[in-house]
């Protein structure tokens, strides 16, 4: 795992744009950069939910916050030409499947030329050494086989939304042939992780925020797909994933290009009814019911990750097991349900997954 004082030096006091710093893993990802000492702006849509990690934080106070829509090329160019970043991390997306079959236009308009923009933004910005650019481990061709997905295999999505993660790394490939090449002085480089679950995340047709907004309700915990399969992993294992590499990237720009997985180890796989079981057990209440009615859109049931390259080259492994990262999510929202502050659990969490943090 990344060496905290390393990830420190690399970030404190560096200018950091994020796209999708309002999100789930966005929130996450701007609070820890700023409790690294970046400058930190982020650009992107109001929060999606009422209740949100982005607003328990109070983060509009803490970084640069902008509101805007990357699907606005002119917009994203000119606060990426203002604020003058060195590193980019791209989380900005419509990051559901099931939503991307009510509105498949919207979900490539975001996903693939709102990714265009920001590519775009990139390549006229000459500040701008390390880009991380995250899509999703739905980007593959699933074809359900027992075996992890390498960098390498074959791209593809039967529903809009992984099709739209898949053309969006196929339109960064073209980029970083095309221009980012020519740049000796840009690292660029692409990032797929599997299921993330932690604290905050509030969507819906998410198995944590489901179970939590179920038990609150007083109401069972309806699933779909009880045995359906997930590489479960805390936020902050992509996430430190991600700041690693980019630091590598600003450091070596051309080493560490190309496509990178960030997932738990396969013994860590879960089936969508044990998370919630483990869930319920943690906050001391809850019920599940089955729901035995066809699904009407198609959802996969197995997909993991090979994480050879990330372990051999950039030494990054998963720090928290399952077990670690269920206990640890259930007892951010616990705290929260009960009356305690988001940002204090929020930091204590990174604290104890980064020890030395300053």
């Amino acid at each position: 795992m990344p060496n905290t004082q390393y990830l420190n030096k690399s970030f404190k006091n560096k200018k950091v744009l994020i796209t999708g710093h309002t999100g789930f893993k966005g929130s996450w990802l701007a609070f820890l950069l700023s409790e690294m000492g970046a400058d930190v702006m982020g650009f992107a849509l109001p929060p999606a939910t009422t209740v949100n990690h982005f607003n328990l934080l109070d983060l509009d106070k803490k970084i640069k916050h902008v509101v805007g829509d990357i699907r606005d090329a002119s917009m994203l160019a000119a606060t990426m030409k203002e604020f003058q970043p060195e590193f980019v991390f791209h989380l900005a997306a419509q990051a559901l499947v099931r939503p991307s079959y009510d509105d498949p236009g919207a979900t490539f308009s975001t996903n693939v030329m709102g990714s265009v923009n920001l590519l775009d933004a990139v390549r006229c910005c000459d500040s701008v050494r390390s880009l991380v650019y995250i899509t999703s481990d739905k980007c593959y061709e699933n074809v359900e086989w027992i075996w992890g997905y390498r960098e390498n295999d074959l791209l593809g999505g039967r529903d809009p939304y992984s099709a739209s993660k898949a053309a969006s790394e196929i339109i960064f490939s073209s980029y970083a042939r095309s221009f980012f090449a020519q740049r000796p002085s840009l690292g660029a480089a692409t990032t797929r992780a599997g299921n993330v679950i932690g604290g905050g995340d509030w969507a819906t047709d998410r198995i944590i925020p489901d179970c939590i907004r179920a038990i609150e309700a007083g109401a069972p915990i309806r699933l779909r797909n009880p045995g359906a399969t997930r590489p479960w992993q805390h936020v902050l294992e992509p996430l430190a994933g991600y700041l690693l590499l980019s630091a590598r990237l600003y450091e070596e720009p051309k080493r560490w290009g190309g496509s990178w997985n960030f997932g738990p180890s396969t013994n860590e796989v879960r089936t969508v009814q044990n998370v919630a079981e483990v869930i319920i057990g943690h906050l001391g209440k809850g019920r599940i019911e089955v729901v035995e009615s066809p699904a009407q859109v198609h959802e996969a049931r197995l997909l993991q990750l090979n994480c050879d390259k990330a372990h051999q080259l950039l030494d990054w492994y998963p720090r928290w097991n399952a077990e670690m990262t269920l206990e640890s999510t259930a007892l951010w929202y616990k705290t929260v349900m009960n009356g305690g502050n988001a940002e204090q659990i929020t930091r204590a969490q990174i604290h104890d997954f980064f020890p030395e943090l300053t």
